[in-house]
């Protein structure tokens, strides 16, 4: 079965959270799919660095970062480990930075929107977090496929 999202919302329909279509792409890939791994950090990138630290197994990192445009959660930095460590893509509900940079890397990224501002390290957020944002609830494990179209959210995988 195709992963595209359209195609799986033309399979599944409302057993599918769509998510509102506020987010743009800003890695090498737009399409991108894995089981999720959620957080919560607002304008604090910290538990966005240890968690892309690990070992992504084709994993996506949702990040609540509560919509604020005052600062970028993921650079090019994070997103290098990101790839290194085998992630699928990133999805911030918030700012990135180092757009030019993120556009050539090998991992899907969307998020709200650019700032070259780098957001505080003072270690707070959480994760493993039940996330509210874009119209839709994202619970950790659930499984995530995003494209050009948009975005739409999963209790299991759609293979």
């Amino acid at each position: 079965m195709t992963h595209a999202t359209a195609d799986l919302y033309d399979a599944h329909g409302d057993s599918l959270r769509i998510m509102a279509p506020i987010f743009r792409d800003y890695g090498g890939y737009r399409e991108f799919s894995g089981p999720v791994v959620t957080l919560k950090a607002y304008e604090d990138n910290s538990l966005v660095r240890a968690t892309l630290e690990e070992p992504g197994l084709a994993r996506v990192l949702v990040v609540d970062g509560g919509g604020s445009l005052r600062c970028a959660l993921v650079g090019d930095q994070l997103a290098e480990l990101g790839v290194k460590n085998g992630w699928a893509g990133i999805l911030v509900y918030g700012c990135v930075r180092d757009s030019a940079a993120l556009a050539n890397l090998p991992i899907g990224i969307k998020a709200v929107a650019t700032n070259p501002r780098k957001s505080v390290k003072k270690g707070e957020g959480s994760r493993d977090a039940v996330l509210r944002f874009a119209e839709v609830v994202v619970y950790p494990g659930d499984y995530l496929y995003a494209d050009g179209d948009g975005v739409v959210v999963a209790e299991r995988p759609l293979d």
